[in-house]
């Protein structure tokens, strides 16, 4: 039986590079796009994937009640011939009182946690999320 939770479901994720170069394109910035599913199996824990054109990981992990709601987990997955391996912790995003036009959003930070494409993208690189409810 799936929990009722504010994670669960479809959202749209945007993943940004951490660089203070306001000079810099906006879409210089991206690190990745993709569709964020979640599903909670059971209460504390999420699984789900996380995909785009090409490549998708597997998601397993868990989420907290709180003041923010928190969520972290890892995604992994066979991308052409290499294992990819991100973990991720995130936010629920406030709701403002008198808010327009408002969606749930969640807000983090992302780590690739294993090297790939023959040590071009090195462990330890870190950039920001968002992901925007779908529905």
């Amino acid at each position: 039986m799936e929990i009722d939770n504010p994670f669960a479901g479809s959202w749209s994720y945007r993943s940004f590079r951490n660089d203070p170069d306001l000079s810099k394109e906006f879409g210089a910035l991206r690190f990745g796009a993709g569709t964020l599913d979640l599903t909670a199996p059971e209460f504390g824990r999420l699984s789900g994937t996380l995909g785009g054109e090409g490549w998708r990981l597997n998601l397993t992990g868990g989420y907290s009640y709180g003041n923010p709601f928190a969520l972290r987990f890892q995604g992994s997955g066979e991308i052409g011939s290499e294992l990819w391996v991100y973990d991720y912790v995130g936010y629920l995003a406030p709701i403002w009182p008198h808010g327009v036009d408002q969606r749930p959003a969640i807000a983090g930070s992302v780590i690739r946690t294993v090297p790939h494409s023959g040590g071009q993208a090195a462990a330890g690189y870190v950039a920001s999320f968002i992901a925007v409810k779908q529905s």
